[in-house]
């Protein structure tokens, strides 16, 4: 909601209030990770340091994912996975302005985890061995039920959500309410409770009992689910990796009990469950493979990985409107961003838009003639001006360029894309560009 409503900024009371509500929330035993709380606070910092430092938007919703991926590096020391978090998840681009400073971000966040919590991944497990081609098939079919029930999953917790607003009490009591059925939940299933990153080495393994598997399908996912959709503060990575490893593992028992030589390992299994639900659930399917292999440091995963995240993103694409970290502010209109996009700003020059002055301009940012566009906007949002002077090549006023006129010229292309095709004939391809946003927030 930050990024596409508030431009990138979150209050500064934020960073405090958001780690004191998910400890308080998780510490008393809420089913959730400690990764969403700190990627928020993390955001938070970033966006706060953001809005000290004199910078457009666009620069500030870098900052702002820079502090979010350090805070997930941190964590589970997946410097690699933060990063395309951000790209496939907050930034929806791939330039250099922004890989360098998340990238920097996520470096720092794991040398931070290396320093505290040492080099071994976090979620050590058996060495895998190398799949087969049955079994690649089978992981593959895997993915695929995972995709379904990944999107059962996100549209039940909104389905949970719109039951709480029904409540004739004021949603104040609705964390209570969902804490009574954590407790009651925890009172038959105490794993349940709490981060639960112990049920994922656990589910790793390839050991737990059947009773356990299904107790962290059904009870982790009731509890789970009641409680972020009474709007409890918690991350959402952890109970998805741990009932998806649970329904991996379910299946991977199914499936070894029906036919003994179908190639694949409980362990696998668990593996393939978790990156899948989480690619189906969220659609990051690049940070689910890459997050998996980083955490666990199984290089033989790779495969069955690749083959049942992109299966479940698959099938989700088509289930799923929006995606468990999307819907809600989907549901209030503002639309985020699905795929990559040509910058059609970057290439048009300032010259070919400005108009002739025909005074001399007052006192404005100066650009040239062959800056591009998004350039301009850039300068135009810093000094928060509507329009900027035009220098020709021989360091004379050419004219002036206004804000309204690159709006309506990127109006006009977008418009023609969508009827026409591509109206920017250009071999290079950039990443869908929201250099427009800093002139709609000034202008």
């Amino acid at each position: 909601m930050a990024f596409r409503k508030r431009w990138s900024r979150i209050p500064p009371l934020i960073t405090l209030l958001k780690p004191l509500s998910a400890a308080i929330s998780i510490g008393t035993g809420g089913p959730f990770g400690a990764e969403g709380p700190i990627i928020a606070t993390g955001g938070a910092f970033g966006s706060f340091t953001g809005q000290i430092m004199h910078i457009s938007a666009t620069e500030r919703k870098i900052m702002l994912s820079a502090g979010a991926c350090a805070g997930m590096s941190a964590i589970f020391g997946s410097p690699l996975a933060a990063l395309l978090l951000a790209i496939e998840l907050l930034l929806f681009e791939f330039s250099a302005r922004s890989i360098i400073p998340v990238a920097l971000a996520c470096i720092t966040g794991a040398g931070m985890h290396l320093w505290l919590f040492g080099s071994s991944p976090v979620f050590a497990m058996g060495a895998l061995s190398a799949p087969s081609v049955s079994g690649l098939l089978i992981y593959g079919g895997m993915g695929l039920a995972m995709g379904v029930i990944a999107s059962l999953v996100s549209k039940s917790v909104y389905a949970v959500e719109d039951l709480f607003e029904k409540l004739p009490v004021h949603w104040m009591w609705w964390p209570a309410i969902g804490a009574v059925a954590v407790g009651v939940v925890g009172y038959f299933a105490p794993f349940t409770m709490g981060v639960g990153y112990e049920n994922i080495q656990h589910l790793l393994s390839g050991h737990l009992p059947l009773t356990m598997l299904l107790s962290l399908c059904v009870l982790k996912y009731i509890s789970w689910v009641v409680s972020l959709g009474s709007g409890t503060s918690g991350g959402t990575l952890a109970p998805l990796f741990t009932i998806g490893g649970a329904i991996g593992a379910l299946m991977g028992s199914l499936l070894l009990k029906l036919f003994p030589g179908a190639g694949i390992t409980l362990a696998t299994a668990a593996l393939v469950g978790m990156a899948a639900m989480f690619a189906g659930a969220s659609r990051a399917v690049l940070t689910s493979i890459v997050f998996a292999l980083e955490t666990t440091g199984q290089p033989n995963g790779l495969l069955p990985l690749l083959a049942a995240s992109v299966a479940a993103y698959f099938v989700s694409f088509f289930l799923m409107k929006g995606t468990i970290m999307t819907e809600k502010i989907r549901r209030r209109g503002v639309q985020t961003p699905e795929h990559y996009e040509r910058d059609l700003l970057r290439y048009t020059r300032a010259g070919k838009l400005m108009k002739t002055a025909t005074d001399e301009p007052g006192v404005l940012p100066v650009v040239h003639e062959q800056d591009d566009l998004g350039f301009c906007m850039q300068v135009m949002g810093k000094n928060e001006v509507t329009a900027v002077c035009v220098m020709s090549r021989l360091n004379h006023v050419a004219g002036v360029l206004y804000a309204k006129d690159i709006l309506k010229y990127y109006s006009d292309q977008k418009a023609a894309e969508e009827l026409y095709g591509s109206p920017v004939r250009t071999k290079r391809w950039m990443i869908r560009s929201r250099k427009v946003n800093i002139l709609r927030k000034h202008f």
